[in-house]
């Protein structure tokens, strides 16, 4: 479809709303608002007219004030009460420090619409470049009680401290990539960061493009409120009513929490039958025997859940070797790892902290080992008041037990 044939059927441009379901009550919250363009195939999407920067300025925002003007007539006309997520080009709403946005948005706004129902929205990759000149309508905009979304979070090369500075209501991210991508676990250590972050600003996180049950999953285990996509509700011309979910997401939820349940429990039987075979190796050191001994002992009783075992201070520096299994399954002790320094990895602190005042072993997150290149899991336990033992498992013996992945 060329840009013109769009410019010159306006009336054929009409507003699609997409439901936002929230995770606490489980009922429609929030609608985007999408342009379609009702032709002779049916609706289409005229995502692509927005994101094609060859296409005049002028054009773009005339279709954009089309079509949000009908949106939020008829929000005002139906009486809704949810959230309406207004898409808007930052470079655009700059160009005269957002004098179009207000006054397509001020007339319902003094017609009575709460201003906290409207949230305006920009791309990540868009908005972190123009933190210092949009600042200032974003904070006026904000004291009106209209709300900031920003969308594909994560997804550029932004940083944190940016997305801070913008101090969003709404963080929305994507979790298309669960389709298509072997390690989904990278952007769980961005999603982690970023559900941090939210908490600190005190930002609603979003997971949207959810078009499967994992995805779903995904958004469930780390921190979404708030929940869009086709595994929903497909974006329609009409707003829905705000249980139309409430079932299938209570269902959802069901199976989520039955299967964390069972995870939970395979980790801490994995915690308690090493604690036991740790206790036991104790009792067979003596106190002359070297750090390379003492984790040579621990070996022989923690052999089918360890590739590699070592001893740490409380500062952070290993005592001993490493002792890893070889080709033939057989333990080798490698001296280049002694003296050095794990204290930066995340958590590594705090868990020898936690061990220290609770005198019991810590079971790690899943994370990628840097030298195998896998997903591993490990398991750190006090041997002494200032000595620390780390069990490394491997990924084999993870997915094996199925409930440790």
């Amino acid at each position: 479809m060329d840009p013109l044939d769009v410019m010159m059927n306006k009336e054929k441009i009409k507003p699609y709303f997409q439901a936002i379901v929230s995770a606490d009550k489980q009922l429609v919250v929030g609608y985007e608002v999408l342009t379609r363009f009702e032709g002779e195939n049916g609706a289409e999407s005229l995502g692509w007219f927005f994101q094609d920067k060859s296409i005049p300025d002028e054009y773009r925002l005339e279709v954009e004030d089309h079509v949000q003007r009908l949106a939020l007539t008829k929000y005002m006309e139906e009486a809704q009460t949810s959230i309406l997520f207004l898409n808007n080009d930052i470079d655009i709403v700059l160009k005269d420090d957002g004098e179009n946005l207000l006054n397509r948005i001020m007339p319902f706004i003094n017609q009575g619409l709460p201003a906290d129902r409207i949230a305006i929205e920009f791309k990540e990759s868009q908005i972190l470049d123009k933190v210092e000149e949009g600042k200032h309508l974003l904070t006026y905009l904000q004291s009106l009680g209209i709300r900031i979304a920003i969308d594909n979070v994560g997804q550029s090369n932004g940083n944190l401290e940016r997305l801070a500075m913008v101090s969003p209501n709404i963080v929305k991210i994507d979790t298309s990539f669960l389709e298509n991508n072997s390690l989904p676990h990278l952007y769980r250590d961005v999603h982690h960061s970023l559900t941090m972050l939210s908490r600190k600003i005190g930002a609603t996180l979003l997971f949207e493009g959810i078009s499967t049950f994992n995805q779903l999953n995904y958004a469930w285990r780390n921190g979404g409120r708030y929940y869009q996509g086709y595994y929903m509700q497909m974006p329609k011309a009409d707003f829905i009513d705000e249980g139309s979910c409430k079932e299938r997401i209570q269902k959802e939820f069901h199976h989520f929490i039955t299967f964390e349940r069972k995870k939970m429990q395979a980790q801490l039987s994995l915690t308690n039958e090493l604690s036991v075979k740790i206790k036991q190796a104790i009792k067979r050191i003596q106190a002359e025997d070297t750090y390379d001994e003492v984790i040579t002992k621990i070996a022989e009783d923690c052999r089918e859940y360890a590739f590699r075992i070592y001893i740490c201070d409380q500062e952070g520096f290993q005592l001993s070797s490493n002792i890893e299994k070889d080709e033939t399954d057989q333990w080798t002790l490698r001296s280049e790892g002694r003296y050095k320094n794990w204290s930066w990895r995340p958590y590594f602190l705090e868990n020898i902290v936690r061990m220290n005042v609770e005198k019991r072993g810590i079971l790690s997150d899943l994370y990628t080992d840097i030298e195998r290149e896998e997903h591993i899991r490990t398991y750190s336990y006090p041997i002494a008041e200032e000595a620390f033992v780390f069990i490394d498992i491997p990924y084999t013996y993870l997915f094996e037990q199925d409930e440790l992945l």
